[in-house]
């Protein structure tokens, strides 16, 4: 399984050298990774019932091309670490141009948070770690 969309990039997303804003990718890998939640079972829905959702302990991004209006750019989501039982991570995005070729990558580590207790899930949800069995993995994925 392979999860991935194709981004528009909107008048919006530009800074004043026309292309894309910095913070924009962080904002396309946020709505990324709830679409993979989402369809890995993993909802906003079940999120809320259960009272848990991801957390983010770092966030980066390293730019190698820059994106300009209309440029046709893919995104990816693969987790490249994660503790056995699931409860902290290591999500990539990949953004990629038409050829395949990596324009950017957004890398974040993060774990879940009781929503009520406010502090780390121990142990994570069932729902949680049957979603990450299918979660597609970086060819150079280790376990944490």
């Amino acid at each position: 399984m392979t999860f991935s969309n194709l981004i528009s990039i909107r008048w919006a997303d530009l800074d004043p050298n026309f292309h894309l804003r910095h913070s924009v990718y962080y904002d396309f890998g946020a709505q990324q990774r709830i679409e993979v939640l989402h369809a890995l079972g993993i909802t906003t829905k079940v999120m809320q019932e259960q009272h848990f959702g991801p957390i983010i302990f770092r966030e980066e991004c390293v730019f190698r091309k820059e994106i300009k209006v209309n440029d046709k750019v893919l995104i990816t989501t693969k987790v490249s670490k994660m503790r056995p039982d699931g409860s902290r991570w290591t999500f990539q995005h990949e953004f990629l141009n038409e050829e395949g070729k990596r324009l950017a990558l957004l890398t974040l580590d993060g774990a879940w948070l009781d929503t009520q207790l406010r502090k780390l899930v121990s142990p994570i949800p069932a729902v949680v770690r049957e979603a990450l069995q299918f979660f597609p993995r970086t060819d150079d994925f280790v376990f944490i």
